[in-house]
């Protein structure tokens, strides 16, 4: 029999060479969150720099190719922030008040985007039609202008593509970025196209065609990133995770008689949760309790194409009662 001194000590070991673990990963992982968010903070300086220069030029030269690029900017302009919000709070520890900070902003920022996005992208596609028409009068008033200001924001598009370039793979926070500014660079490069088409033909109707174009091209996207959204807000299980799967695994654990309760959902881009009710053989020591929670906890991170190193497991001895419905809680 192992004595409470034995069994203690032997807890106190493997918690140890955990925690010396973990140390060690939050030191790479805080320096990996500060240079993406010295990334992200110098994209976002340049996009927004982007936003006001074209918000100018659409006033200007009255292109609506412009004035659309300029709603697909600014809903960077909301990516970019939750995703340097997200970088920020990965170098911030959590308090008594905000068990994850401010982790929540993040799907809230890109709905709302999203929500912008959808609307101007609706009145491009109208306004597009009424142009085209001749319903609406307008048309670009300096086609010089409109070139300069499309080339101004791919300059500016492509050096923040190149900023977030050589991170772009490291999580899927960078890589949202990534491509939220390649589609912006897509965007300005659209209307320089546009500018040039109607300094080598004269029609101004290709401007319309530019917008409705670029509206096509950013909807789409933008109803991809209000779904994502509700998922993260609705707590769905994270894409790619199968907890029956999950479930099984866990229960090939030695000592393991079953599991349930199970729940798995997302609190921010990249941030993984997990919890669930463990059932294991009775009169088991802490040693065999501590040797399960680790064998769980690496099945989570590393069995499964999606890693999630943020786990709860209460473990119950078999017989435990439990006041919850099963109908419920399953």
């Amino acid at each position: 029999m192992v004595s409470r001194g034995q069994r203690a000590e032997g807890h106190k070991s493997v918690r140890t060479q955990s925690a010396d673990g973990q140390a060690d990963g939050q030191a790479d992982g805080q320096d990996k969150a500060k240079e993406h968010q010295t990334r992200l903070m110098v994209t976002l300086g340049l996009t927004l720099t982007i936003f006001v220069v074209e918000v100018v030029g659409a006033i200007i030269t009255g292109s609506l190719a412009l004035l659309v690029d300029c709603a697909h900017t600014l809903t960077d302009v909301a990516v970019l922030t939750a995703s340097t919000i997200t970088a920020v709070l990965m170098r911030r520890r959590p308090n008594k008040e905000r068990t994850w900070g401010w982790a929540r902003l993040e799907p809230i920022t890109a709905g709302l985007g999203a929500l912008i996005l959808m609307a101007v992208g609706v009145y491009a596609l109208v306004e597009a039609v009424l142009r085209l028409a001749g319903v609406s009068g307008e048309e670009v008033q300096s086609v010089g202008m409109l070139l300069g200001f499309g080339i101004l924001g791919l300059v500016f598009n492509l050096i923040s593509v190149f900023v977030l370039s050589g991170q772009h793979k490291d999580n899927m926070n960078m890589r949202a970025a990534f491509l939220e500014t390649m589609n912006d660079a897509l965007g300005s490069f659209t209307v320089v196209v546009s500018a040039i088409v109607i300094m080598t033909t004269g029609w101004h109707g290709f401007d319309a065609v530019a917008g409705a174009v670029i509206a096509l091209l950013i909807v789409p996207r933008a109803f991809v990133l209000m779904k994502n959204a509700v998922k993260v807000l609705l707590e769905e299980t994270p894409e790619g995770l199968d907890l029956d799967e999950v479930r099984k695994h866990m229960k090939s654990v030695d000592h393991v008689v079953d599991v349930h309760d199970v729940h798995a959902s997302t609190v921010a881009t990249g941030m993984p949760i997990l919890t669930a009710h463990v059932v294991v053989e009775p009169g088991l020591t802490m040693d065999q309790g501590a040797e399960i929670l680790h064998q769980l906890h690496t099945c989570l991170t590393e069995h499964f194409s999606v890693s999630i190193p943020h786990t709860t497991f209460q473990l119950e001895p078999e017989g435990f009662s439990r006041a919850q419905s099963e109908e419920i809680h399953r």
